[in-house]
């Protein structure tokens, strides 16, 4: 067979369902009646090389006839038939399949022929297969729909269209596709008009992964470059496109220590540890049907780290203390300001779970970074700053030029990025009188974000007030201890007395686990009281000094 060449059309094939009740018609009156399948040789300027008609063996009688018209209609055409056995013609599975099963088989010569498929006859169930097949490119062609002649044209071939999938091929849908994503970059970036390129093309890619991954995500970067606030517009995006249905929670894992770690994570059954007198429902749970926002990921315990890998790839996890499997569905997202590849070579990060999160890695720039783009979101905190102020607040030209010179220049430490730059703006703010920002006011709040960028010794910070006189939380953990939940606290407090009343760890083990160990058939009560001190990174060395 020649090849056709570039400039001839190429010939065209339709691939259509027999419609039995459409299609139907009888005598010399049959040509009167509108069927789609018999229309289609009818259009002058839809010239048919060949029909593939499929039906089901039931209809072959119809089949014939509807094959013997359109050959009168259109001599030049070929008209094949395909029977494709169905025992129900609305079961999708079973339709889908017959219908997969003929793209399989059929030769497809794309490079040679131009191929259409009728969806305007068969059951619903048949041209949703259809449209789903050619979307997927199991039929290589184009969707072909037709309609009914109108009313002043009664005993015409109606119309039809040829509807190409590709989307990007139609210019209305093209822009508005466009317009949609430009708002959506607009909103992970709080409005901001952004000019540094390289974030820029950051927002874009993850837009595009937040809609169509449900993979977690991870949000690398410093302390203040806008992980939160970024995680919260990922969520909000994804609620509004309805990939969502449940809430976003969000923990910042520095926080969690010890039992309150898996406690507050996971859950607990009633009796799980002391203290517990009910049950607690734990953040995974909450979180299903959303979105899990885990800030700081790189805190977390290994223990922990273990039962959110399986929480990730299973959707299960058993609370502590619990014996009972429970499940949620949720999707992750987690932000460290720590280099997680280097807490893995030190053994404290799991790198099957780094393996997991890291599938799609963002990391945000601090504000150094983007110069540029100091003086969108200067605008965007004095605008910020204004309403939560209620009044406008202005900058003079002069005392804007000051601070956006100060602001880029490379000495500026933005050492909490975006919220140095939001407190920085929200004090001008506040003391501007009249809400106008002048030009001295400036000037005093450069001199406060110098000095409170500058080195400790030049700082001249004040001592810290010493301990509380008996508080040895404090005395060994320092700033640490303020971290701690008060329940934990008191705990802890009780334990260190004991340590320092007893000359041994073993010993103190006894006394603390004097109830607990009657009931085990062995116990090791100073391993037992060695892993309890762990957990806030405290040694048997470390209590028994006199000096902490």
């Amino acid at each position: 067979m020649a090849l056709v060449s570039p400039q001839t059309p190429l010939p065209r094939v339709v691939f259509s369902i027999l419609g039995p009740n459409l299609d139907q018609g009888r005598g010399i009156a049959r040509w009167e009646r509108w069927r789609p399948t018999v229309a289609l040789a009818r259009h002058d300027d839809l010239l048919l090389h060949r029909m593939e008609l499929l039906y089901q063996p039931s209809f072959a009688e119809l089949a014939r006839l509807v094959a013997d018209d359109v050959r009168h209609l259109a001599p030049e055409a070929e008209v094949r038939l395909h029977p494709v056995e169905l025992r129900d013609p609305w079961d999708f599975e079973e339709v889908y399949g017959a219908l997969h099963d003929v793209c399989r088989s059929y030769p497809f010569a794309p490079e040679r022929e131009e191929y259409l498929v009728h969806i305007t006859t068969g059951t619903h169930v048949a041209q949703i297969c259809l449209f789903l097949l050619t979307e997927s490119r199991h039929f290589p062609g184009r969707l072909l729909q037709t309609s009914p002649p109108r009313r002043e044209q009664l005993g015409g071939p109606g119309t039809y269209a040829i509807i190409d999938l590709d989307l990007s091929r139609y210019d209305r849908l093209a822009s508005r596709f466009q317009a949609e994503q430009r708002e959506n970059l607009a909103f992970l970036k709080s409005g901001i008009d952004t000019r540094n390129e390289a974030f820029n093309r950051l927002i874009e890619r993850i837009e595009l992964v937040a809609g169509a991954s449900r993979a977690p995500l991870l949000l690398e970067g410093p302390t203040g470059a806008g992980k939160s606030q970024l995680a919260r517009r990922i969520f909000e995006l994804k609620k509004a496109r309805r990939q969502v249905q449940g809430e976003l929670v969000d923990v910042n894992c520095a926080t969690l220590r010890g039992d309150t770690a898996m406690a507050t994570l996971f859950g607990h059954a009633r009796g799980a540890f002391t203290g517990a007198t009910g049950e607690r429902q734990g953040l995974l749970r909450k979180a299903d049907g959303g979105v899990l926002f885990l800030d700081e990921i790189g805190e977390l315990g290994l223990d922990e780290q273990a039962m959110l890998l399986r929480a990730i790839e299973e959707k299960i996890f058993y609370p502590m203390g619990s014996d009972r499997e429970v499940r949620s569905d949720f999707l992750l997202l987690a932000g460290t300001n720590r280099d997680l590849g280097a807490r893995v070579a030190q053994g404290k990060f799991r790198e099957d779970l780094l393996a997991r999160i890291h599938l799609w890695k963002f990391r945000l720039p601090g504000l150094r970074e983007r110069p540029e783009d100091i003086e969108p979101n200067l605008r965007f905190e004095l605008e910020r700053a204004g309403q939560g102020l209620g009044v406008h607040v202005t900058m003079s030209r002069e005392a804007r030029e000051r601070y956006l010179a100060f602001a880029v220049d490379p000495s500026s430490r933005w050492s909490a990025n975006f919220r140095d730059l939001n407190a920085s703006v929200l004090r001008m703010a506040t003391l501007a009188r009249g809400g106008r920002i002048s030009e001295d006011d400036v000037r005093e709040e450069i001199d406060r974000l110098k000095d409170s960028w500058a080195p400790t010794s030049e700082a001249h910070p004040p001592t810290p007030a010493p301990a509380p006189a008996g508080d040895l939380v404090s005395l060994l953990l320092g700033a640490e201890a303020s971290a701690l939940d008060r329940f934990d606290r008191v705990q802890l407090e009780d334990v260190l007395r004991v340590c320092r009343s007893t000359s041994s760890l073993s010993a103190a083990g006894r006394i603390l686990f004097a109830s607990s160990r009657e009931k085990k058939a062995s116990s090791n009560d100073a391993d037992r009281l060695r892993k309890y001190l762990a957990r806030f990174g405290l040694s048997w060395q470390q209590i028994a000094s006199p000096t902490g």
